[in-house]
């Protein structure tokens, strides 16, 4: 499995109208072969740290070929700041799939 891990940081004014917009990225985001999953942790005052999950490094690549123009249409302009890439690699281990 591979992660990639951004910070984005949104105006909170816009992103409480958001839910459209980011609905719409997620599902064109699932929709991507090799997608494996999303975390969206709301980090308070408009921050949120996501982390991207995909079967292997190429099917990020080729995700993210797809998603670009997306990401730029949908969500770029409710971000207050450019989108942060805090950091991508093999996901070294999970226990995601644990049940509580």
């Amino acid at each position: 499995m591979y992660a990639i891990i951004r910070k984005n940081t949104y105006d909170p004014a816009t992103l409480n109208h958001a839910g459209t917009a980011l609905a719409e990225f997620q599902r064109l985001h699932a929709a991507q072969p090799g997608y494996a999953g999303s975390l969206d942790i709301d980090a308070g005052h408009g921050q949120r740290v996501v982390v991207n999950l995909w079967q292997t490094e190429q099917d990020a690549r080729a995700g993210m070929t797809v998603l670009v123009p997306h990401l730029q249409r949908l969500l770029e302009p409710l971000m207050a700041r450019p989108s942060e890439l805090v950091g991508a690699g093999a996901v070294a281990a999970s226990d995601l799939t644990r049940q509580p």
